[in-house]
């Protein structure tokens, strides 16, 4: 088959059931139902023998469906009487689609993972001709599938982009100012189809272009899932992915749904990951069932290669030993910088606000909070059971600070200094501070040991010469034993973590 002309697709059709039980070995009821079938002048198309012999479907056109299951039920009434012949009924509203394919199993597991299983499968091996009938609300979604599988056309991925901060919309521009390239290079055609906020949600079956921010500004749909998901079906988008661009704690208890509804996920968002063991599970066993991924490299490190290193050292039996470094870029940036120059700490921390290196409340990194979720993250990923309560966290807000509004907060952040000031001096000769996490103990056990802390290092060490915003992961294993693997970059910024996003829905994309 070498134009798409040769798949056709049959609109209007409908499936007559014909169901009983004992049919095995008995000779004249397929001939009886295709008889009757014919004296009522009902063409018949796509047949189906079901399992055992206990019933038959046949395909006609949507018009003649009531007069087909009439004719049935009379032909039938003696066995029906007797319950030899337990249901005649019809499926109305489905459409069939006939093509040729080398590779069918392949086809059938990608209309299976956007959800479109066949109610009808009828396959001529030696041909390799297959039809298969599915509901008409499906029906361009499996053609568009099946041409890409067959065809080779560049291959549609539809994303809904969550959240449209600073990650967000960085995120949002790389995909717009790379599509052409990756579609000729890659053969996927990556489309922003909706972009929601924590109010409203912007909806574009076209996809979304460079004035994307008009349209979100001029949307009226409220944000809910429910909106998303009733787009995604009313318009048969094949591919979906969501991406999850926000810190909300809220729109996390979507995944599941999400994910019963065929969306693949990617997320930034740290806070599903560190949810109770319970539910953590709950959603990975719902990813399994309904044969869908959800990505997040960036929960840990922004764009750093980390968490698929630690998934795939563990999978391949390397027994890590323990896991420490400093966590969090905008930590990182504030002590690395603190530790050297004679600025207050105030100070340093205001140039991190206005960088973006910090959550727009900073309380929520200099209360450890970011690199506890972190690190329990990476905990999970050993098959660790902890949970965030377990974790040993150094708060570094004063608890007079600590319950104050967010604005009152910022205008006294000049009470910091004196603390940060007294450590700083306390130090030996040639120390600087770091905020560590670290994950040790007996890793064998169901839980580790999980510590989140301000300590003081040498200068010297591969912690003391840490530069910028640049995150460290000191990777300890049986194998490597004193020599850790260290995995070391820029660990934060809307930038860094807008790529590693993409990096996750390429992935995805190239596997889907």
């Amino acid at each position: 088959m070498k134009n798409r002309n040769e798949i056709k697709l049959l609109k209007n059709k409908a499936i007559i059931k014909f169901e009983g039980k004992d049919f095995l070995g008995e000779v004249g009821i397929d001939g009886r139902i295709f008889k009757a079938l014919t004296f009522a002048r009902i063409s018949v198309g796509v047949i189906s023998q079901q399992a055992i012999e206990n019933g038959l479907s046949v395909l006609v056109n949507e018009t003649d469906a009531e007069n087909a299951v009439n004719c049935l039920i009379n032909e039938f009434e003696k066995e029906r009487k007797s319950g030899k012949v337990s249901q005649i009924y019809s499926i109305n509203n489905v459409s069939v689609l006939g093509f040729v394919a080398k590779d069918f199993n392949k086809i059938l597991s990608e209309l299976a993972r956007n959800n479109v299983f066949p109610l009808i499968l009828n396959q001529v091996a030696s041909e390799n001709r297959v039809n298969i009938v599915v509901t008409s609300s499906q029906d361009e979604k499996a053609r568009n599938i099946i041409e890409a599988e067959i065809f080779a056309k560049p291959k549609t991925v539809h994303l809904a982009i969550i959240g449209h901060g600073n990650v967000g919309k960085t995120l949002i521009e790389q995909v717009l100012e790379s599509s052409e390239e990756i579609r000729n290079r890659k053969k996927l055609d990556l489309k922003i189809v909706a972009v929601a906020n924590s109010k409203k949600i912007a909806l574009n079956k076209a996809g979304f272009t460079k004035n994307w921010n008009d349209e979100v500004l001029t949307a009226e749909r409220p944000s809910n899932i429910e909106e998303l998901i009733n787009f995604s079906q009313q318009n048969q988008l094949e591919n979906m992915i969501v991406v999850d661009n926000t810190a909300s704690k809220d729109f996390v208890k979507n995944y599941s749904v999400l994910a019963e509804n065929g969306f693949d996920l990617v997320s930034s968002n740290k806070i599903f990951n560190t949810l109770p063991i319970s539910e953590y599970r709950n959603f990975r066993h719902v990813l399994n069932k309904k044969n869908k991924k959800y990505l997040y490299e960036t929960n840990v490190g922004a764009g750093l290669p980390l968490i698929d290193t630690i998934k795939l050292l563990h999978l391949s039996g390397e027994n890590i030993t323990r896991i420490k470094g400093v966590f969090s870029g905008s930590l990182s940036y504030i002590f690395n910088n603190f530790s050297v120059r004679s600025d207050k700490f105030s100070t340093i921390l205001k140039e991190a606000m206005e960088k973006g290196f910090t959550e727009p409340d900073p309380r929520e990194d200099l209360s450890g909070n970011d690199v506890a979720r972190k690190l329990l993250i990476l905990a999970r990923e050993l098959d660790l059971i902890n949970e965030f309560e377990d974790i040993d966290v150094q708060n570094l807000v004063p608890e007079s600070l600590q319950d104050v509004e967010k604005t009152e907060f910022i205008s006294r952040l000049n009470e910091l200094d004196e603390v940060f000031e007294k450590l700083k001096k306390e130090q030996p000769e040639n120390h600087v501070l770091r905020f560590v996490g670290d994950l040790h103990g007996d890793l064998h056990q169901e839980k580790g040991e999980l510590d989140v802390k301000l300590i003081s290092v040498p200068a010297s060490s591969a912690l003391g010469q840490l530069k910028g915003s640049d995150s460290i992961f000191e990777i300890y294993t049986e194998s490597y034993g004193e020599n850790p693997i260290v995995i070391m970059g820029a660990g934060a910024g809307a930038k860094v973590t807008a790529r590693g996003v993409f990096g996750d829905i390429l992935r995805l994309s190239e596997n889907k």
